[in-house]
């Protein structure tokens, strides 16, 4: 979603020093880490930081556009974010897309082990009731990437100057407005 359908604003380097968290952890797997009193008080603090930026969040070039023109075509979308379920819920309303999904089809960090593991997609794909392989997951880092060759789906990078990860992405485009273009 951040960085995907929106554009991103995260200072993730920010938020670990706030957090007292080392430059090369991941935040969640550390919070996951700590004692519980600890990582509470952090988690508090995160999700009212990301509170913040989820009402300010404002679409990625595209992404509206893209999104409703699948929806058009009947497909299902659903997102996977390292985000918080409930502010997903707020950034896709913020940026004019919170139509174009149900609320079980948007997993955040609560409803699915966060990215790059593939529980989530995997999730989505026995819910509706299809292959993994016939899915494409639309991301913005190679978590993103990762998540997808780990459920047998498909990766997209989007929203980056460059392909960064040739070697997990199965198509790059630059922007969600590009891959619109591509779908004909």
């Amino acid at each position: 979603m951040d960085g995907t359908l929106t554009i991103a604003v995260h200072d993730f380097a920010a938020i670990r020093r706030a957090l007292e968290i080392p430059e090369e952890d991941d935040i969640l797997h550390h919070l996951a880490a700590l004692p519980a009193d600890e990582a509470a008080a952090k988690r508090a603090w995160l999700l009212e930081h990301e509170r913040e930026l989820a009402y300010a969040a404002r679409p990625a070039v595209g992404a509206r556009e893209l999104l409703h023109a699948l929806r058009e075509r009947g497909c299902r979308l659903g997102v996977l974010t390292r985000n918080a379920h409930e502010l997903a819920l707020v950034t896709l309303q913020a940026v004019g897309m919170g139509d174009c999904f149900l609320s079980e089809d948007i997993l955040g960090r609560d409803e699915a082990p966060p990215k790059p593991h593939p529980g989530g997609l995997l999730h989505l794909a026995e819910r509706w009731g299809v292959a993994p392989a016939s899915m494409l997951m639309v991301g913005d880092y190679r978590f993103d990437l990762e998540c997808a060759r780990a459920a047998g789906a498909r990766g997209v990078l989007v929203n980056v100057p460059h392909n960064e990860w040739p070697e997990l992405a199965d198509l790059y485009v630059p922007d969600c407005r590009a891959l619109h273009g591509m779908l004909g």
